[in-house]
């Protein structure tokens, strides 16, 4: 069963909203366990606002996530770990080195565009010790109508990693429904485009 881990080398890429909502996508075809190894521990206190709304567990990491990612797998389909923002941290590096997939949320800003060139050299090295990683950059919060939006994707497209087809625009309904202990799955028609969007991008990963 898959191992994913979302991947990101600064705060504010979107990374723990994009981990709630793909967990809550896969979670309605597949079973699912999500561990929060942000220090933030963000994913955890959404899962603790979500109570009945949200049918999967969340957990606390803990001293191996090695191990208790393969002892989760062992019961559910799918194991998403949420990684701290930054792939120097020891738990980044350690989970990189036994996940099946990372994905790595990208905003179309020049600061995570710099950042790619740290998560590229960070995938490589991991890739010594795990060859058989899968990684795949995702465009998320893309607002269609800036020049840099436009350019994101040929930007990208000159590093060594995969982009996903997906795209995930920036939406309103993303913080809406977290405010509201939800993920976009959970707020009927409002989320109609991001379930939509989201699901286009599980297709491509699971």
């Amino acid at each position: 069963m898959p191992i994913i881990a979302i991947v990101g080398n600064k705060g504010g890429a979107g990374k723990t909203t994009l981990s709630v909502n793909l967990a809550a996508g896969i979670s309605n075809q597949s079973s699912i366990a999500v561990i929060d190894a942000d220090p933030q521990g963000s994913s955890l206190q959404w899962r603790a606002i979500a109570g009945d709304n949200v049918h999967f567990p969340v957990y606390a990491p803990t001293f191996s996530l090695k191990q208790q990612a393969e002892s989760y797998s062992n019961k559910s389909d799918v194991v998403l770990i949420d990684c701290p923002p930054s792939v120097k941290s020891p738990q980044t590096i350690s989970v990189l080195e036994f996940a099946d997939i990372a994905l790595i949320p990208v905003q179309p800003s020049p600061m995570d565009l710099w950042a790619t060139v740290h998560i590229e050299k960070a995938i490589a090295e991991a890739r010594e010790a795990n060859p058989d990683l899968k990684a795949l950059l995702v465009i998320n919060q893309l607002e269609s109508r800036t020049t840099l939006s436009k350019l994101v994707r040929e930007v990208l497209n000159e590093i060594a990693l995969p982009v996903a087809d997906t795209a995930i625009r920036r939406r309103a309904i993303y913080r809406n429904s977290a405010l509201e202990g939800k993920s976009v799955f959970g707020i009927g028609k409002r989320g109609a485009d991001a379930v939509e969007e989201i699901n286009s991008l599980i297709q491509e990963v699971v």
